[in-house]
């Protein structure tokens, strides 16, 4: 089988490339990424040499281009990965997240249809279900509960959730659309919250935090949310959202102040700065759907996940360096 993995230079896209080549290594894998300023192309580039990959250089908005790539590899498998995803980033300028998000995936589901794609899988966020009060921890979001997205960002991504589902019941097109909680892992772009606690922790820098820090958020280790991908696209039912989640609910505060214990440095690093405008206060997944239904849970336990993380950033600091300075956008060969 061929697939198609939109935004696979990003964070979790990459890291479902290398999750397919590894488990699916009789698959060919086609990595379409537009190389914004979250894509990089040296994540990708120990697979220069894999025969069964190929990296295109493309906008999901550029409907000629994205037409000529379905032309060439006939695509059995499209994973739309591809998106603008920074909250604060959509608050100042969300022109770009509505076209990126909302008629990139329109362009993406109008290939499909041309070339008969056995299955077009968006990869969805939990934040399109809005907030749940920090004073009900027993409360979660399910597949039933109703949209209610607080940011142009996530406005964005429930558009194309709609979309996408539009798609299904008019054209009958094959989709799937899977919602997870906040993502941490490997090759994290590092604006994001854990990898730039740890980015500044390592440069002596202040750990800006927004209001109290008392937001609270569930983290998935980006390789469950892989293994999770790969098991709707293999045993998922067409026409259905499957939510996502890690079990792993924390305040920002106290994530933070776990980074700096493991780097062994003072929590005098952390300052507040202005709560963000429409912050969400929790978010929290029960992913009951996907557990009775195809048998996935998370494996990883919060603490191991972020140990991990926090040495792939200390074994990798070529990569975030890169990042930091600006280096990482000149032209690499793949």
């Amino acid at each position: 089988m061929t697939y198609l993995i939109t935004g696979g230079a990003g964070f979790i896209g990459s890291n479902f490339v290398y999750h397919m080549l590894a488990q699916h290594p009789q698959d060919k894998i086609v990595c379409l990424d537009a190389l914004t300023y979250a894509g990089n192309l040296e994540t990708l580039a120990p697979l220069a040499a894999n025969p069964n990959f190929r990296f295109v250089k493309g906008d999901i908005t550029d409907r000629a281009a994205v037409f000529q790539l379905f032309e060439e590899e006939r695509p059995d498998v499209v994973v739309n990965f591809a998106a603008e995803s920074h909250v604060d980033r959509s608050i100042t300028d969300p022109g770009v997240f509505l076209r990126t998000n909302i008629l990139g995936t329109q362009t993406l589901l109008d290939a499909c249809r041309e070339f008969k794609t056995a299955r077009f899988h968006q990869v969805g966020t939990d934040e399109v279900y809005g907030d749940l009060p920090l004073n009900r921890p027993d409360l979660f979001f399910t597949e039933e509960t109703p949209i209610h997205a607080s940011s142009p960002y996530s406005a964005s991504k429930a558009s194309a959730d709609l979309l996408a589902f539009a798609y299904n019941r008019t054209y009958k097109l094959p989709v799937t659309i899977s919602r997870c909680s906040n993502n941490y892992g490997p090759y994290h772009f590092p604006e994001k919250l854990i990898p730039l606690m740890i980015a500044n922790a390592l440069n002596n820098k202040q750990l800006p935090v927004y209001g109290e820090g008392l937001n609270v958020r569930d983290w998935l280790y980006v390789e469950d949310h892989c293994r999770a991908i790969d098991l709707v696209l293999q045993k998922g039912r067409v026409g259905e959202v499957y939510n996502i989640g890690g079990h792993n609910e924390m305040r920002n505060i106290d994530i933070v102040k776990l980074i700096l214990e493991y780097l062994g440095k003072p929590e005098s690093l952390i300052t507040f700065v202005t709560d963000r405008a429409g912050h969400d206060l929790r978010y929290a997944i029960d992913p009951t759907k996907i557990h009775n239904e195809l048998g996935w849970l998370p494996e990883t336990k919060f603490a191991d996940g972020l140990k991990q993380t926090v040495d792939w950033y200390l074994n990798n600091r070529e990569w975030w360096g890169r990042i930091l300075d600006g280096s990482y956008r000149e032209k690499i060969a793949l």
